[in-house]
């Protein structure tokens, strides 16, 4: 009787990679190690000159009395400018994108998308300068209007500005800021909907706008969510245009039209920082350390968010 023993086969050997695809791999290893090192460089810069701050003399902190009481209306109107963007600018920033992509003609949709993504190029001083000379007067009759008749919300209270230099404004100018960023990746996103499911759902009888609900936006979501999330990226950390639409303080206020507005992280570096003693220097840094965490923790939350959405659409 005989025994015969199975040899397991060789795996076949993997084809040599040519030098071009060599080349790729490391140009963009090395382009991923570049980000992720100068990223860890500005987080050991903030820490070594930002923990001293978080425990300086008391009169650094004034008007408050220490780094919390300090930092805690800073982070407040950073968000809710930032929210108050993304109030703003999402809606239609999803409207534009949709019609870009689905809607709109090809000669129409072109020089569209063309004006839109040319939005991204335009300086934030520009912004800043175009929201404080222009735009905050044109909005004094809309303040005037909210407290006339919407003075019974705390966001309207009032009284109005005279100037319309106020958080309200800071907000649409955040939002027409983060509109093209949104609107590029949301546009992309949607035009990769595979065209099978969309002549399917518009094959059953659906019409436009159901197609879009029941087949456009289920597999755009996770896009729809990043590109939310790098326009409050954005939000979070724009300095000049709000520093120059508003006329600041440390305060918490839900009030959105008066003259006593919150200021925000980034604004509040920009203003001080040119008289700054060192020791309110490094008060400052340990601000930008704040705002630094804070904005690594939305983004790893909105990732967290995205990844779980793919898990769930790949089932």
């Amino acid at each position: 009787m005989s025994v015969t023993t199975s040899v397991p086969e060789k795996a076949p050997a993997k084809p040599p990679r040519s030098l071009g695809d060599r080349l790729f791999s490391g140009v963009a290893r090395a382009a991923g190690l570049t980000i992720l090192a100068a990223l860890a460089g500005v987080f050991i810069f903030l820490t070594i000159e930002g923990v001293p701050g978080l425990s300086q003399p008391t009169s650094t902190y004034a008007p408050n009395h220490d780094f919390l009481s300090y930092v805690g209306p800073l982070i407040y109107g950073t968000i809710l400018a930032a929210v108050l963007a993304l109030i703003l600018a999402v809606p239609f920033a999803l409207g534009i994108a949709l019609f870009i992509s689905h809607y709109a003609p090809r000669r129409l949709a072109v020089p569209v998308a063309y004006v839109i993504d040319l939005l991204a190029a335009v300086p934030s001083v520009v912004f800043g300068l175009w929201g404080a000379r222009s735009l905050a007067t044109y909005l004094v009759p809309l303040h005037e209007w909210l407290y006339a008749h919407l003075s019974w919300l705390p966001f309207f209270a009032g009284p109005p500005s005279v100037t319309g230099r106020t958080i309200f404004t800071a907000g649409i100018v955040l939002a027409i800021m983060i509109l093209p960023i949104i609107t590029a990746i949301s546009r992309e996103v949607f035009a990769q909907t595979p065209r099978l499911d969309q002549e399917a759902a518009l094959a059953l009888g659906a019409t436009r706008w159901e197609m879009v609900r029941m087949a456009v936006f289920p597999y755009a979501r996770s896009g729809m969510v990043s590109a939310i999330m790098l326009g409050l990226g954005r939000a979070l950390g724009e300095t000049m245009a709000v520093a120059m639409v508003l006329s600041a303080s440390p305060i918490v206020t839900l009030n959105l039209i008066s003259n006593t507005n919150p200021a925000t992280v980034a604004s509040n570096i920009a203003s001080s920082f040119a008289e700054a003693t060192p020791a309110k220097l490094h008060v400052l840094i340990a601000t930008g350390l704040v705002l630094f965490a804070f904005t690594f923790a939305v983004n790893f939350a909105a990732r967290w968010v995205v990844g779980r959405n793919d898990r769930r659409m790949s089932r």
